[in-house]
């Protein structure tokens, strides 16, 4: 029998961003809180944030901004309105952290040091009174079969007015020990980038209370092909800037386009573009392993087919002995060229005057949208952004609540919603552990109320 501990109204599993947030907000709003991290260290993943940098948020409009919410983005509506990225802004602010706002809204602090942001928020945990304690891995959640607790913060489970089945009591930590609490929210993370804790802990014991959990997969993650241009790694470790990728399944049907900087590596595609791709990539091939699909490149982003066409036209009027190929590396690099040239068929000593109307029209096609066919992408664990997690289905988007077991609570990446890189993700994180906190310090308040309330038996 393991050690009884009875004295938390709040218990928080990890302690990443969500965890970190959910602890203060908690703590905050008057419930004796403990923040329980199984590494030796509070933020290790928050610490390598951003390139070292932390990318804290994204300071474009909330509508924007969810639109670079990929995965489940609307669930995410009510607790962005409750915690947006003005107010994770602010939050900082107000610990002193003076913040930059750089391209494409990213919003890092001015000491480009991640560092900075950690100690800040693990001061902020300790300044508010939460009680925490590293390298103590839990090992399950304590729960019961749920009583009539009457808690609107935790709606029916199965949509005809049934509660949940269940309610959480604590947590037993892998030593034994059993912590009791009125509520628990769960931020262990997904299960990429491992090194930093992130290792789907969570997931079986949030099956155990009926929760359906998405198999988890990779996001924000490089491309890989098998085209011969990247078996050979003639293009690698060539970089484009501000392209356009389009992805197609076998259907025909293009799945998204994204903008952004490209990177050829000797595996396939990697880059922002190729990361923000990779969402898209991975449901696909979840749906149908077996499906073809390819990347199409647009070579030259915001020049329409019918303009590049016309320049060609009157390239072919002015110089007309200038050849094909000496003119595809004025305007590419030599490599890109070479496979330019293979991949359309054409004699690169081809003098402009006698090329074909077909073949200009080939050479178009192919750098308007040049193909690259896509295999899938990089394992899970060296993904940045884990896809899948705890079904929202099952999770009040107003309070983070579990639907299948009272005074159980969810944040950040554990859940199935996930974003493109450029902080967004963080933005989440913080989002959902403030909406978390919040809500389950007023159910913990709730439940010692409704306890109080209750005659003694003896």
């Amino acid at each position: 029998m393991g050690q009884q501990i009875e004295r938390f109204d709040v218990v928080v599993v990890g302690g990443g961003p969500a965890g970190l947030m959910a602890a203060i907000a908690a703590q905050t709003a008057g419930a004796k809180t403990l923040l329980v991290e199984k590494g030796h260290r509070l933020g290790r993943k928050l610490g390598i944030s951003g390139g070292g940098r932390c990318n804290v948020t994204n300071a474009k409009p909330l509508p924007e901004l969810m639109q670079n919410i990929p995965g489940n983005g609307r669930f995410l509506h009510s607790a962005l309105h409750q915690f947006s990225n003005e107010d994770v802004r602010r939050f900082f602010e107000d610990l002193g952290i003076r913040l930059k706002e750089e391209d494409r809204g990213r919003v890092f602090p001015v000491s480009d040091k991640a560092a900075t942001v950690v100690q800040a928020l693990v001061d902020k945990v300790y300044a508010v009174g939460v009680e925490v304690w590293e390298d103590a891995p839990v090992a399950d959640l304590l729960h019961e079969p749920a009583e009539s607790i009457g808690d609107a913060s935790a709606p029916p489970a199965d949509g005809r007015g049934g509660g949940p089945a269940r309610h959480v009591t604590g947590i037993r930590l892998q030593r034994g020990v059993k912590v009791h609490a009125q509520a628990v929210i769960v931020a262990t993370g997904g299960a990429s980038v491992p090194k930093t804790g992130s290792t789907g802990d969570a997931y079986p014991w949030a099956r155990r209370v009926g929760h359906t959990v998405i198999p988890p997969y990779p996001t924000e993650v490089p491309l890989t092909s098998d085209d011969w241009f990247i078996r050979d790694r003639t293009l690698q470790g060539l970089s484009m800037q501000g392209v356009d990728v389009s992805v197609w399944n076998g259907r025909g049907k293009r799945l998204t386009t994204e903008h952004g900087d490209l990177i050829f590596t000797h595996l396939g595609l990697s880059g922002p573009v190729a990361l923000r791709c990779s969402h898209y990539v991975s449901t696909a091939r979840l749906r149908n392993p077996e499906e073809p699909l390819r990347a199409e490149i647009n070579l030259t982003p915001g020049t329409s087919r019918g303009d590049w066409l016309t320049r060609w036209e009157r390239l072919r009027r002015e110089v007309p002995r200038r050849q094909v190929g000496s003119l595809l590396r004025e305007m590419w690099p030599d490599r890109l060229a070479g496979v330019l040239i293979h991949v359309t068929g054409l004699n690169p000593a081809t003098q402009l005057a006698n090329l074909r109307t077909n073949d200009l029209a080939r050479l178009v096609d192919t750098t308007s949208a040049f193909p690259v066919r896509i295999t899938g992408t990089l394992p899970l664990a060296q993904a940045t952004v884990t896809g899948g997690g705890v079904s929202v289905r099952e999770i009040d988007p107003r309070t983070m609540a579990s639907k299948r077991c009272a005074g159980l609570y969810f944040a950040g990446e554990v859940m199935d919603v996930h974003a493109h890189t450029g902080g967004y993700n963080i933005t989440v994180a913080f989002s959902t552990g403030h909406c978390a906190g919040t809500h389950a310090a007023a159910f913990a308040r709730q439940e010692r109320q409704r306890r109080a309330r209750i005659p003694s038996l003896g």
